[in-house]
């Protein structure tokens, strides 16, 4: 296995930006559902979602937020990252077999408190945002 490699708080650049794309499959929100306890049937009940506005079952928001996570974990900044918050807002839902793409971009570098705000914005195959927020991370030193 390739070691990861990151990028410490003076490598940083504003603009900066990296991503992580993945398929979402039935099995994910399954495995996601049991190792959350989410078991909100919107996700794993196909004859209560056909009733719903989304008129099929969506996979849990929080397992392609998790793909944010992803990126500021292994990319950027990367490994030695700690995640200290996330806003987010769920514009459209996800699908089983939508391939999302999580990229997150270098927004605010505050070296002083080796601090981060990166803007962070999932999309699925069609370019559509799903979910839009802003993260903020300790960067490695």
């Amino acid at each position: 296995m390739d070691t990861l490699k990151g990028y410490t708080i003076d490598q940083l650049e504003l603009g900066q930006s990296a991503s992580f794309t993945k398929t979402v499959t039935e099995g994910d929100c399954y495995n996601y559902a049991g190792v959350s306890g989410d078991y909100n049937p919107a996700h794993i009940n196909e004859s209560y979602a056909e009733k719903t506005f989304f008129k099929k079952r969506i996979a849990h928001g929080m397992l392609s937020a998790g793909f944010i996570s992803a990126v500021l974990g292994t990319k950027l900044p990367g490994p030695g990252t700690i995640y200290m918050g996330q806003e987010l807002r769920f514009t459209k839902p996800v699908y089983f077999g939508d391939t999302i793409t999580a990229t997150c971009t270098v927004e605010e570098i505050i070296k002083e408190k080796n601090r981060v705000i990166l803007t962070t914005i999932c999309t699925n195959q069609n370019g559509d945002t799903v979910i839009e927020g802003k993260a903020t991370v300790l960067a490695p030193k």
